[in-house]
């Protein structure tokens, strides 16, 4: 499928970067927000990421200036090839969103959601041309991270999931098919997990939000930046690979090392992560932070293609 025309109905955090995404890749943008201060928001958050965007490289055409924000979700919807919807996770208010937008759409044109869990199967339940809904989870920050989970709903048809992933391919991004509708469906799933021990470390008392944090970032998450969890035990296998890496470590599985059961969330806990990550901002402000990951984003991005060019190493 071509398209030209890219709506989004949202102008949050995952709303404005599809935006910027979109922007940065050549479309023309239509933007609908119920917040009256909608449009500064959704320029302000563009403004901030287009520095990051022109160092990842432009797409021709590419320009703040074809984004623009209307005042109905069917003015958003009308003329777009290509939807992408990132309200709140709230299922009585896609459902209802969603009814709205079907109806408003072209017939043709693909409707995605944003949601991060929620099944699509029940929040399109009531669209009209259901077969061409999907779910297109990105991650944040969405105008420069590549993964979006596509899956589709029990009545979503194969012909438009192929081509939900065509466009988000064709705007810089790395689809993963989801193969079957699972709340959380793939990469929540596991942060959800890590999140969960982190909290109960801090809980616990054995380490702070600082020091969790640092063992991420200087262990695990470099190597995860390029190479994830299954190929990172395979080598750690060494010669002999997976096969010899869980007959030596496969056993600590049954060892009591996590809590997959999440602590409850009391005042305390809450205060101790909210003490320990203020510490970790040492005052410097969202956007600013959000400049240096962007600064840090793009800088990864680009040595991993460097490095994949030298090793001839393909996707």
């Amino acid at each position: 499928m071509q398209v030209k025309q890219f709506a989004a109905l949202g102008a949050g955090v995952i709303g404005s970067g599809w935006v910027s995404r979109a922007l940065a890749h050549g479309l023309d943008v239509t933007v609908w927000d119920p917040a009256p201060n909608a449009e500064s928001v959704v320029r302000g958050n563009v403004a901030n990421a287009w520095p990051a965007l022109e160092r990842a490289g432009l797409a021709e055409g590419a320009s703040q200036e074809r984004l623009r924000v209307v005042a109905t979700v069917e003015e958003c919807v009308a003329e777009a090839d290509f939807i992408q919807e990132s309200a709140p996770e709230r299922i009585e208010l896609k459902l209802a969103l969603h009814e709205r937008v079907s109806r408003a759409a072209k017939p043709d044109a693909i409707i995605g959601s944003s949601t991060s869990g929620l099944l699509p199967s029940e929040f399109y339940a009531n669209a009209v041309n259901p077969e061409r809904c999907v779910v297109g989870h990105p991650f944040n920050p969405v105008y420069l991270l590549p993964l979006v989970e596509v899956l589709g709903g029990t009545r979503t048809s194969a012909e438009s999931i192929d081509n939900a992933m065509s466009f988000y391919a064709s705007i810089g991004m790395k689809p993963l098919r989801v193969r079957k509708e699972v709340p959380g469906f793939i990469a929540d799933r596991l942060l959800e997990a890590l999140w969960r021990e982190a909290l109960h470390l801090v809980n616990d008392g054995v380490a702070t939000t600082g020091e969790i944090d640092d063992a991420i970032r200087y262990g695990a998450g470099i190597r995860w930046s390029f190479m994830g969890t299954f190929l990172t035990y395979t080598l750690a296998g060494g010669e002999a690979g997976m096969r010899h890496f869980m007959q030596q470590f496969g056993p600590a599985l049954e060892l009591p090392w996590t809590k997959l059961v999440a602590p409850t969330l009391t005042d305390e806990l809450i205060d101790r992560v909210v003490d320990g990550t203020s510490k970790q901002t040492n005052g410097r402000g969202i956007k600013q932070l959000e400049r240096y990951r962007d600064d840090c984003i793009t800088s990864v991005i680009e040595a991993i293609a460097q490095a994949k060019a030298r090793h001839g190493i393909e996707d």
